[in-house]
């Protein structure tokens, strides 16, 4: 016997008899990877973009929440840090550190505040330019007009 016994599986009395969850009320149109919900891959394809101008609002939407977007700070300037500690010193193999820490902050917050999945992962490059010009808009005040913009509150 296990130590906890058998688990057995309840559904809610309105859903007797359902045998797939298609057949359950109001099932989700999405599944769940770790907490993040992703689209189902039999809807739509997501929106691609053709500019980086198509893509900013986008990138930012996708960084809704203040949290996320201080993570993703703390990332860059470490990023910008460890640039600027290798090429002072000639430590050249300090450089394999950048991806390191920029993403591991900036992934934190996809997955952890924002759940969501990041941009990265579909627009690489234009995600870390959108990234660094994020960090520079924080940091020269001119963040909050351009989230008005793109619909962020």
């Amino acid at each position: 016997m296990r130590p906890y016994g058998r688990i057995r599986a309840r559904w809610p009395a309105d859903t007797a008899g359902a045998t797939r969850q298609a057949d359950l009320p109001s099932a989700p149109r999405c599944r769940s990877i770790a907490g993040m919900t992703q689209p189902d891959p039999a809807q739509k394809d997501p929106p691609r973009y053709s500019t980086f101008a198509e893509f900013w609002p986008f990138y930012l939407r996708e960084h809704s929440r203040p949290r996320t977007r201080a993570l993703h700070y703390v990332g860059t300037t470490l990023v910008v840090l460890i640039a600027i500690f290798a090429v002072l010193t000639g430590r050249w193999w300090w450089l394999l550190a950048m991806p390191v820490a920029g993403y591991f902050f900036a992934w934190l917050a996809h997955f952890t505040v924002e759940k969501n999945r990041p941009a990265t992962f579909t627009y690489p490059l234009w995600s870390l330019g959108a990234d660094f010009k994020m960090w520079w808009l924080w940091l020269t005040g001119r963040l909050g007009a351009e989230l008005r913009k793109a619909g962020v509150r």
